[in-house]
């Protein structure tokens, strides 16, 4: 797993020192010996996680930390502060300058790595997803970025398992100052508790009686529906070698008892931000898909995601010996009711067309709007008698109840011309199928319109 680090201290031997614990990882290193250059080399992407030191001359760490974490094109980059400090105070005021964790000099290496290796893992993981979702901007999706930037992270719901009751009485006490909190003293049913919650966080004891919770926690990792919910493990002090196999089967983070409150809700708003803002990133990489295949009017999918399924659909046909049709729709005079209601109404047709298409055809059938007032609806396993019936159906559906426009003001008649055609020709490309469907609807349009013609051919 290769990362870039960036190492921020003002002090040569301490940045010597991390610079070959990490190299010795084969983990790539740059450096900085104030928070102005680390600012700049953040801001130029040329780091994956920030190691950073608190006591330094002009800017301390807590100041660098906020200023990436309030900036969009630097928030994402986990920062781990690294110094003596070591009051519950100092830990907190870390946290909440938006510090991803805080690790107190001397920092064991094994310690080290585990949480530079855990961070990279998500890390990756968050970047895969930015990537994915940079072409949401091209379409107009907004970016979550500055709306993570100002999330407080709290309002969180949160599933705590633990089996002594002094134990969670006292989390929960502590958690629902600023989150919802569900208790789950059985860990054989917290995976499903879990699975049907939608939780923002699963906080997780290990030191269940009977229970091993870091099965729990990796079970938590390979289920699809807990999969990206992160996790905060609660330890005793004894315990960090467990900790540490946590964070290599994806604990996102610690806490060690006995648990400082502030410190607990701390690190809890950093689990809910990240929470929201991975959340925001997927559903805007949904919404990217969803765009790029569908058209915005009318909510049926657009032409060329029908260029590209129609050929998948021909192949399985000829697979199976089963029939295709395929049915080319126009609506009538068209034009001439934008000319006459203005676009404003010509929009409140096709898009109450596009509902009355879906209420006439089967799941399996494929519905696009080809482009203007013309739709193409693909029909897999249907013969053209089939094809000719549910056409039909459709038309009447049109032509049998006016078209309400100017919200609801004035109601008008609406009709289609059909044009059908059927693949049955052994080897003959799709494209020729559309294009007798075309001139069937073409021969539909001029022998007067408001009618259903089936290709001859």
């Amino acid at each position: 797993m290769s990362a870039r680090i960036l190492v921020v201290d003002d002090i040569p031997a301490n940045v010597k020192l991390l610079e070959a614990r990490l190299s010795a990882e084969y983990f790539d290193v740059v450096t900085a010996s104030n928070g102005k250059q680390a600012l700049e080399i953040a801001l130029r992407a040329e780091c994956d996680i920030v190691l950073l030191d608190v006591m330094m001359p002009d800017m301390d760490g807590f100041e660098v930390c906020r200023r990436l974490k309030s900036d969009p094109a630097t928030h994402f980059i986990p920062v781990v502060m690294v110094t003596a400090l070591d009051s519950p105070a100092d830990r907190v005021r870390g946290l909440e300058a938006g510090a991803d964790d805080f690790l107190t000099k001397p920092v064991s290496d094994v310690v080290l790595i585990a949480r530079v290796r855990s961070l990279t893992r998500l890390k990756m993981m968050t970047d895969e997803l930015r990537m994915r979702a940079i072409t949401s901007h091209e379409i107009g999706i907004q970016s979550p970025e500055r709306e993570a930037v100002t999330d407080q992270g709290k309002g969180g719901r949160i599933l705590l398992v633990d089996d002594r009751p002094a134990s969670y009485e006292r989390l929960a006490a502590m958690l629902t100052e600023e989150h919802s909190v569900d208790v789950e003293p059985n860990p054989a049913e917290a995976l499903f508790h879990a699975a049907d919650g939608n939780y923002d966080l699963l906080i997780v004891s290990l030191g269940l009686e009977n229970y091993d919770g870091l099965r729990l926690c990796s079970q938590a990792r390979s289920l699809e529906r807990t999969r990206h919910v992160p996790i905060l493990a609660i330890a005793d002090a004894d315990n960090s070698s467990r900790l540490l196999r946590g964070l290599e089967i994806g604990v996102n983070d610690y806490l060690l008892r006995p648990v400082d409150k502030n410190e607990l809700l701390a690190r809890v708003r950093t689990q809910v931000r990240k929470r929201r803002y991975t959340d925001h990133l997927r559903d805007n990489v949904q919404n990217s898909i969803e765009a790029a295949i569908t058209d915005a009017l009318t909510g049926l999918h657009n032409r060329r995601y029908m260029e590209s399924h129609l050929v998948t659909l021909a192949e399985q046909a000829g697979v199976r010996g089963k029939p295709l049709a395929l049915m080319v729709l126009d609506i009538d005079y068209f034009k001439s009711i934008n000319d006459s209601y203005g676009h404003d109404a010509g929009d409140d047709v096709l898009r109450e067309f596009a509902v009355r298409i879906r209420k006439s055809i089967r799941g399996i059938d494929l519905a696009c709007r080809f482009g203007g007032e013309e739709f193409v609806i693909v029909m897999p396993e249907t013969d053209m008698h089939v094809a000719g019936v549910v056409a039909e159906r459709l038309r009447k559906s049109i032509a049998g109840e006016p078209f309400t426009i100017e919200k609801g003001a004035k109601r008008i008649d609406v009709t289609i011309s059909i044009g059908i055609a059927t693949l049955d020709r052994k080897g003959e490309p799709i494209a020729a199928v559309l294009k007798r469907a075309d001139q069937a609807l073409y021969r539909a349009k001029r022998d007067g319109r408001n009618r259903v013609v089936l290709d001859a051919a």
